[in-house]
């Protein structure tokens, strides 16, 4: 079992190496320039790592992105092998990351709250107190209470 912070120089060495090898080693014009490597994770034995990526673009872009990066996954195992110098290379795993969506979700729901909280000022803009605008008693203010009682 390897350290923790070995995993992590790894995971980090991965996800730069992945990172140059798209941005300049592929030539698949379904990697272009949209697909961002967002976090690498390796497990504690060093075997597995597995890749993070968000794509800009639409439905259509996340599948070819994804078929893209799944045929050239031999030849960036290669290269973060030949990176790494380790004994044994471990293997890619590459995860659509759902962070975009998550943002998107945050987003809509404070957008929600923005237009709730828009209506309740508007319908408490022209209210009045039920009562009187200070409710509370005060001393000296019910003199002819205390001669009653």
């Amino acid at each position: 079992m390897a350290d923790n912070a070995r995993a992590k120089k790894l995971a980090d060495l991965i996800r730069e190496v992945v990172a140059q090898k798209l941005q300049r080693g592929i030539k698949d014009p379904r990697l272009g320039s949209h697909v961002t490597i967002t976090d690498t994770r390796v497990t504690g034995d060093l075997r597995e790592a597995t890749v993070f990526y968000t794509v800009y673009g639409d439905d259509e872009d996340r599948a070819s992105a994804a078929a893209g990066l799944e045929s050239a996954k031999g030849m960036l195992r290669s290269a973060v092998g030949a990176a790494a110098g380790t004994k044994f290379t471990p293997t890619l795993a590459f995860v659509a990351d759902a962070l975009p969506e998550n943002a998107k979700t945050i987003e809509d729901l404070l957008d929600k709250a923005r237009a709730s909280d828009a209506k309740v000022r508007e319908a408490s803009s022209g209210a009045q107190y039920a009562g009187e605008a200070d409710p509370y008693r005060k001393p000296g203010d019910d003199e002819d209470d205390e001669g009653t009682a």
